[in-house]
């Protein structure tokens, strides 16, 4: 009969490893998933507050931590022999789940202040900015390389997926070309070489911005989810548009009619998933 401590402790295991899916899922943010779990604002405090109550919030995401990497280590093999055997099925898939978010996103954006002329403008900016910096990121600044330093810079996105719940990292991942090589590091438990400088990057990300994103969210409620808004939208549609500049990209290639029909079933099938994902975060937020 387990005691009360082991259940609690399994429970919130359990919580890290469907947290995980968030990290690794393109279309999948982990603050979604924490805040339908009901840690998000708990995880938030404890980042933005780290002295306040620290011996007693570290040992409570421990167990988080730990299903995490778990659940990462678990997940990446069938996630990665997907992409490699149907990938266009697989990425219009996740596309539809990002999309399926978009109306809770478009809703949380307008639910502190009403949406504005000003609102409109910065969403149509950062998307056009963004989609222009995205598409031509390799040839405006390099690939990104696949090492401890690029890593770390994964981590960091990951991070700010879960500070910001709505926002995937997995698709800017995908487009930068970091996310088949974190998958394959992932599969291979490569503790130094992936989950150390991810781990970093994660780490820093949470302590520099959990306060930003405090102030900000309070501040500028509808502005930052307009600026989250355009990148997701962005990014998504990137994602779904072969790029010879990137490292990682969609080829249609080999593409028969029965992967155009799956993809569209996939698309479907993604739309509703996000929209009931979204739907929970909505109910227990």
């Amino acid at each position: 009969m387990p005691t009360k401590t082991t259940d609690t402790f399994w429970k919130r295991f359990f919580k890290g490893v469907v947290i995980a899916l968030g990290f690794i899922l393109p279309g999948v943010s982990g603050g979604v998933l924490a805040a339908i779990l009901g840690i998000y604002e708990r995880l938030l405090g404890f980042m933005a507050h780290f002295r306040r109550n620290f011996k007693r919030d570290f040992w409570y995401f421990v167990p988080v931590g730990l299903g995490g990497i778990v659940g990462i280590a678990l997940l990446s093999a069938p996630l990665e022999y997907l992409l490699a055997h149907a990938q266009v099925i697989v990425l219009w898939g996740f596309a539809g789940a990002i999309i399926g978010t978009l109306p809770a996103l478009m809703k949380t954006a307008a639910s502190q202040t009403p949406r504005d002329w000003l609102d409109g403008v910065w969403f149509f900016g950062t998307f056009i900015i963004s989609a222009g910096l995205l598409y031509f990121m390799s040839e405006l600044f390099g690939t990104l390389p696949a090492n401890f330093g690029g890593f770390i810079v994964a981590g960091a996105l990951i991070a700010l997926g879960v500070l910001v719940p709505g926002l995937s990292p997995s698709n800017l991942l995908l487009i930068l070309g970091l996310f088949t090589p974190m998958l394959t590091g992932f599969k291979k438990l490569d503790i130094m070489g992936v989950y150390l400088p991810i781990a970093i990057g994660g780490a820093l990300a949470m302590a520099l911005f959990s306060k930003l994103m405090d102030y900000l969210l309070v501040k500028f409620h509808s502005r930052v989810y307009h600026f989250i808004l355009g990148i997701v939208l962005a990014s998504t549609m990137l994602i779904l548009i072969p790029n010879p500049y990137a490292a990682e990209s969609i080829s249609y290639a080999n593409a028969t009619l029965s992967t155009y029909l799956l993809s569209a079933l996939a698309l479907a099938v993604g739309i509703a998933l996000g929209y009931w994902m979204s739907a929970l975060e909505t109910k227990y937020k």
